[in-house]
């Protein structure tokens, strides 16, 4: 297994390197051992760039960039190093330059948009009594309660964030479509896709956090990427 690549995954809004584990053992049981999950600051997409660019340069050899919801704008952004081979897009936003998570969630606004609350200090919040329907509804109701208790707001400034060089008009792509996604409208998600050509595009009968309601099939489009480097 030597000469595979390895899979670095990002996670989104609202969430942590955690929200890949049925991921990260699904990718296992298929071989693939050198896995690495980024816990993002979630500050600025600058940050968060640079934060996976560092895990990304400590990795010897070839990288697989996997990004989830606004991950996708991360891995968009930091997908520059000459070791990164791939992007895969989970359900993911994947900005041109000048564009952010923000607008694009505004030009064609997701049906759990008004269920995003900031709070005093200036951080997004998904409304905890509204985080199964609006980020899992596919996922059993403990599972989703765990996920809105332990959900990782960004403060409101991080939506702004625009991409300044996207890597995907330079690396191969995959892109994951979430067809019950209320968090990335869909028809944003095959916006999105059609517009970088990818490798392959899978569209899934699944809401936002597809890496955990259909992890198998996740993994096995990570592992078409990884094969393809």
């Amino acid at each position: 297994m030597a000469a595979q690549p390895a899979i670095v995954l990002v996670h989104g809004f609202w969430g942590g390197a955690a929200h890949w584990a049925k991921v990260i053992g699904e990718l296992h049981a298929l071989g693939y051992d050198s896995l690495h999950a980024v816990e993002l600051p979630l500050t600025s997409l600058a940050d968060d760039a640079e934060r996976t660019r560092k895990m990304v340069r400590q990795v010897d050899g070839p990288v697989v960039l996997v990004g989830h919801s606004y991950g996708g704008a991360v891995i968009t952004e930091a997908g520059d190093l000459p070791n990164v081979t791939g992007l895969v897009y989970i359900a993911a936003f994947a900005p041109d330059a000048g564009e952010s998570p923000g607008g694009i969630s505004e030009e064609m606004p997701p049906a759990a948009f008004g269920n995003i609350v900031p709070d005093s200090d200036g951080y997004l919040w998904i409304a905890q009594d509204k985080f199964h329907e609006s980020f899992a509804q596919d996922l059993p109701a403990e599972e989703a309660l765990v996920m809105a208790v332990t959900q990782k707001a960004p403060p409101a400034s991080t939506f702004g964030d625009s991409v300044t060089a996207p890597a995907w008009r330079v690396k191969p792509c995959w892109y994951q479509v979430s067809l019950n996604d209320n968090m990335i409208h869909p028809e944003s998600q095959r916006r999105m896709a059609q517009r970088m050509n990818p490798r392959k595009t899978v569209e899934l009968d699944a809401g936002h956090a597809s890496l955990a309601s259909q992890p198998r099939a996740v993994a096995d489009l990570i592992a078409d990427a990884a094969h393809a480097a």
